[in-house]
């Protein structure tokens, strides 16, 4: 069974909008600058009482919705900013979400690309569990580690999860491509840590994480690397750019996506665009934009999906599946 199709999703974004006006009158920006360069209005941000689990937790419960939880064998989380270093989103999602005790719970650490490796790790495992469900999330509190006086980042980051449930499926293709560049200089956010040892000095670079990146330069590295591994997933998939019915690519930038979409040779009705009102939600802006597709009535049985992310590392990585039913919502 080489195929993959997505038996139910959900999504969860906090209700508070910070929009480009309010992000005026903390920094020397303008609200029509930041909508030309990024194609953001507003973006989502947590409240104080919010973590990545409580918003990790409500867009599971929607993917799970009329599911059979006892039969999820692996629950894996991409996330940058999760509530602990140990124990893992995973390991609290099973326990929060009541899922068996004898299944896999993984975190994975890819920045932006985390949901789409979070669906290839899931159908790469479920090769071992057969009739058995992978949930899949990715979920980001951004707000956490975003410098606010930094200009050139802060009116990029939201906050926000994703989440979906697949099977393997004996119908289709499921096909992905992925790989690394490791750099901390384009892209990056320092660990924190106490540094209180008391016989060793503190370290003079130990100062609290906040986002920091090259903007031109990941610019560049996006359009190029997510089109290439398009072009590889798809060759592996035997399948043309035109046969595909849906794109997701990253929601980092308008400009971005853009690009990508002409490099290809894209239709651009194909593909989901929500950074509008979401931003850059890191790990969560497939799985959101995933949901938003799903919900909107336009997958059918049979569709081609296109999921495509680069993210801090560098990563990047994609995939190819045919989805094998139509899925009906409750709500």
């Amino acid at each position: 069974m080489n195929g993959l199709t997505i038996l139910g999703t959900g999504s969860y974004t906090p209700p508070f909008a910070l929009t480009n006006k309010m992000l005026e009158t903390i920094v020397d920006t303008d609200s029509e600058w930041i909508k030309l360069r990024t194609g953001i209005l507003s973006r989502a941000i947590a409240a104080e009482s919010e973590t990545t689990l409580s918003m990790a937790t409500a867009a599971a419960q929607k993917a799970l919705d009329g599911l059979d939880r006892s039969k999820i064998g692996a629950v894996i989380a991409a996330t940058i900013t999760p509530d602990y270093l140990t124990p893992s989103l995973s390991c609290l999602l099973q326990r929060d979400l009541g899922l068996p005790t004898d299944i896999a719970a993984i975190d994975i650490n890819c920045a932006c690309s985390g949901f789409v490796m979070a669906m290839k790790t899931a159908h790469t495992l479920l090769a071992d569990m057969p009739g058995r469900t992978a949930l899949i999330i990715g979920a980001e509190m951004l707000s956490r580690v975003t410098d606010y006086t930094d200009r050139a980042t802060c009116v990029l980051f939201g906050d926000g999860a994703g989440a979906a449930v697949i099977r393997r499926d004996a119908a289709g293709t499921f096909a992905s491509d992925c790989g690394a560049v490791g750099n901390a200089e384009l892209l990056s956010c320092r660990a924190q840590y106490l540094c209180n040892n008391p016989f060793m000095p503190r370290p003079r670079d130990a100062e609290p994480g906040a986002i920091a990146m090259n903007g031109q330069e990941v610019f560049r590295f996006a359009i190029e690397t997510c089109s290439e591994s398009v072009k590889r997933t798809l060759t592996r998939a035997c399948a043309e750019v035109d046969s595909v019915n849906h794109f997701i690519f990253h929601q980092a930038n308008r400009r971005i996506i853009d690009g990508i979409v002409r490099k290809l040779g894209i239709t651009p009705e194909k593909c989901v665009i929500n950074i509008e009102n979401h931003g850059n939600t890191s790990s969560a802006t497939c799985a959101v934009a995933l949901d938003d597709l799903f919900r909107s009535g336009k997958v059918n049985a049979g569709n081609r999906i296109v999921m495509a992310a680069f993210g801090g590392g560098l990563t990047y990585a994609s995939a190819y599946f045919t989805q094998s039913e139509e899925i009906k919502y409750n709500d």
